[in-house]
């Protein structure tokens, strides 16, 4: 396999695994075990299945691990269509791992508060329930900062796509239009207290969930073929030197 097709297979591989955990952690563990609204319920459930709380925080820095490394492999793959937006685009996915690693301290909290070691006996329960639910409020706070960043990369990444010629303009354009999506919600949970109660954010999510799987999908399938990105780069070429 020539070295570029490997490059966007592995990408493609790596996005597939951002995604799974990214779904597991941010879907499937939350919806099993937390209740928003009942502090009681919540506690009860992950004291009841605390491995699967905790298979949920190592999914959670699994996700970012990943993530951690993606662009470097997007940026070896597109930053021949222009290298100052493949380094805008790896600088703004890479400034949300650090802060998703340091917002998951919010999550070992609750596995400390549910332990139920000597030093907790001066809090009720009442009391520790509460602070579970504080601890997952707050780490749903982080998240939503994180998603600030979750969004801009999507913008330099997605014209990348657009202008590189062998990837589809339509995921590029999804991409872009991702980065808005991220913003809108993270204006709406930030300015709206009942936006979550619109029923709206998943809707105006789709574009990054259609564009991220499907440039995911499309990397690890279809991969890229080196014949084109040969005459994509003699034709950037020679653009620029007309230029």
């Amino acid at each position: 396999m020539n070295s570029t097709k490997k490059t966007a297979r592995q990408a493609g591989l790596l996005y597939l695994m951002v995604v799974l955990t990214g779904i597991i952690s941010f879907m499937v563990i939350p919806g099993k075990l937390i209740v928003w609204e009942d502090a009681a319920a919540t506690y009860s459930n992950i004291v009841a299945d605390e491995l699967t709380f905790r298979i949920g925080m190592v999914s959670y820095l699994l996700c970012y691990t990943f993530f951690a490394f993606l662009p470097f492999y997007l940026y070896k793959l597109l930053a021949f269509v222009n290298v100052n937006l493949a380094k805008y685009m790896l600088i703004l996915a890479l400034i949300s791992v650090p802060v998703a690693f340091a917002n998951s301290q919010n999550q070992f909290n609750v596995v400390s508060l549910i332990s139920g070691d000597k030093y907790l006996d001066v809090f009720s329960k009442e009391q520790l329930q509460s602070q579970v639910l504080l601890y997952l409020n707050q780490h749903d706070n982080g998240q939503l900062i994180i998603s600030v960043f979750s969004g801009l990369w999507l913008f330099p990444f997605g014209l990348l796509v657009y202008k590189s010629g062998f990837l589809p303009k339509i995921l590029g354009l999804l991409l872009m239009a991702g980065c808005f999506s991220y913003l809108v919600n993270f204006l709406g949970f930030t300015l709206m207290p009942d936006y979550a109660a619109l029923g709206i954010a998943s809707y105006v999510h789709l574009p990054a969930s259609i564009g991220e799987i499907g440039i995911c999908l499309w990397l690890l399938i279809m991969g890229v073929k080196e014949r084109t990105i040969k005459n994509q780069k003699v034709m950037l070429t020679e653009l620029n030197v007309k230029g």
